[in-house]
């Protein structure tokens, strides 16, 4: 959940002062519009919610890695930042699915 909402926080600063495409900010900013919509289902343990996350946030860790080639100075450092959340994100919920398919199967 801690790096769900890094990657929130990350991407509206990102976006809108710390290094926007244009100068003031950018409608890229809407790119963590999807990233809000599985906080309930996270909220409420919804085992669906982990799985899908799982999924999406490799469209994130690829938009980093391209701005960490692409990019420069500040830019290039925040899209490490983005890889390195999108990839605690993924092994948080596959550990998490893996531990609560052990558990029903016991």
């Amino acid at each position: 959940m801690g790096s769900l909402l890094g990657l929130i926080v990350l991407g509206l600063a990102w976006e809108l002062w710390l290094a926007p495409l244009r100068p003031g900010g950018s409608w890229l900013v809407v790119k963590v519009l999807p990233l809000c919509i599985p906080l309930a289902g996270l909220l409420r343990n919804r085992m669906y919610t982990y799985r899908w996350v799982s999924l999406v946030v490799w469209i994130y860790f690829t938009e980093g890695v391209v701005r960490a080639y692409s990019d420069a100075g500040l830019g290039a450092q925040l899209a490490l930042l983005e890889i390195a959340l999108c990839l605690a994100l993924f092994a948080a919920c596959a550990l998490h699915v893996k531990l609560r398919f052990a558990k029903g199967r016991s």
